[in-house]
């Protein structure tokens, strides 16, 4: 079976890839709450988690992840059914990437996957690592004899080899929601770079002629100065629908974009690859599992994003592995995949209520509301709830920690919005109202 890139290569004990090493770089903890000032609220007051149905934050769109034929075999029925299904054992997954192939003898083999997504109320988006090769060039660029880039006589037929891609699958009967214009164009060295003017210019020319979304840049580390020239030029911008990113060793800090705020309005934002912490353990080791816990948080509370896509689905480091069962990082996903469902809406309530416990919550279309909290710490927390103005009378609530995965806990009484929750050391809880 090929590997991707960026796994680590033979059996035995093998140094991190580059991006394994970025990818950890972006564990390390960062600040998410300041120390109060002298005077500030108390530690027991912090403590007290209110959350605000009425502050609206950002529309959630789902969580999911890649699956790429060519590269790695494609998920049987059974695990298509594990990972898009929301039953008892199921992933609840909402979004499936696809590739698209540079040849089109590929493109069948993505069907039967994204055709069950669907099936199970999923959204579909693909992506390119390259164009048809009668499209490409090479040049040197840096250290680097091999380099391919885009014809800049091509750019008319590379958007409609997209469309293309696009109206196979609709005909095969998967409507693709939306199609990237690049996987990775600043990381390309076993693909396709592009440089910010290059993308720019293809969103200006061509991606109107795109008969879908179209996603850009989806820059391999939320690369700030590959994507600050297309949010400054309104009329690529006119022509982009998502602004897609990847994670990949991005500190928590830089999660937040004050730029795509000020100039993205009307644009969905969507974290569209990462793994974490790296692809060298099993997925199923504990408690570095809950680190997947905690960078989806901070991807929501900090990036705002809408949605949060791994690798792989199946892999030994991922959601699923490879025998099919859900892992430990799986089930950390699985606490917001299953529970915070598309068109739900994130809403305030304080992200990191005391050391260790990290904090969001979410509101659905029925008027219940989510929270995920997770510890990292080494032990136990009792915390306080208090959903504001909510005529909910009960909690029900779903744990994993090193002995269960998603383990459903005793239902708990609401009292006046209120009610206390015991968060085990290194563990992930989520609550749902009714």
């Amino acid at each position: 079976m090929p590997k991707h890139p960026d796994e680590p290569m033979g059996t035995g004990p093998q140094p991190p890839s580059r991006r394994s090493v970025l990818a950890m770089m972006g564990a390390l903890p960062a600040i998410v709450a300041a120390k109060p000032p002298a005077g500030g609220p108390s530690a027991a007051a912090r403590a007290h988690v209110r959350v605000d149905p009425a502050a609206r934050r950002q529309t959630i769109r789902g969580f999911g992840g890649m699956n790429h034929t060519a590269w790695i075999d494609d998920l049987t029925p059974a695990q298509r059914d594990t990972a898009f299904g929301n039953g008892e054992g199921q992933l609840g997954f909402t979004v499936l990437r696809i590739p698209v192939h540079e040849d089109r003898a590929n493109w069948s083999g993505e069907v039967a996957t994204a055709r069950r997504a669907i099936e199970h109320g999923a959204l579909v988006i693909a992506a390119p690592w390259n164009p048809p090769a009668h499209m490409v060039e090479t040049f040197v660029r840096g250290e680097q004899t091999d380099a391919k880039r885009l014809r800049h006589d091509m750019y008319g037929a590379y958007a409609q080899h997209l469309n293309d891609f696009y109206h196979f699958m609709r005909d095969n009967g998967v409507d693709l929601y939306a199609l990237s214009v690049q996987n990775e164009p600043d990381y390309a060295h076993q693909w396709t770079w592009w440089t910010p003017e290059e993308m720019i210019r293809f969103l200006r020319e061509n991606a109107g002629s795109i008969d879908t979304k179209v996603i850009a840049p989806e820059s391999f580390q939320y690369v700030k100065s590959f994507s600050d020239p297309i949010l400054n030029d309104p009329e690529a911008l006119a022509n982009l629908d998502v602004f897609g990113t990847h994670l990949y060793g991005t500190a928590y800090e830089d999660f937040d974009y004050p730029l795509f705020e000020e100039k993205g309005r009307g644009k969905e934002l969507w974290m569209t690859e990462v793994y974490h912490p790296n692809s060298s353990d099993s997925a199923d080791l504990w408690p570095q599992a809950l680190e997947v816990g905690e960078h989806i948080h901070h991807a929501l509370v900090v990036g705002g994003f809408q949605t949060y896509l791994w690798w792989y689905i199946r892999r030994y480091y991922g959601p699923m592995l490879d025998d099919g069962t859900i892992s430990k990082r799986g089930a950390n996903m699985a606490h917001f995949s299953k529970f915070v469902r598309p068109g739900y809406v994130r809403i305030d309530a304080p992200a990191n209520p005391r050391p260790d416990v990290f904090v969001s919550a979410y509101r659905g279309g029925g008027g219940e509301v989510v929270i995920v909290a997770i510890n990292k710490g080494t032990s136990p927390a009792v915390q306080r709830f208090t959903v504001e103005d909510t005529a909910a009378t009960r909690v029900s609530s779903w744990r994993t920690d090193a002995d269960a995965n998603l383990a459903p806990q005793e239902d708990i009484r609401l009292s006046h919005g209120s009610f206390t929750g015991k968060l085990p050391a290194q563990s992930v809880t989520t609550y749902v109202t009714s």
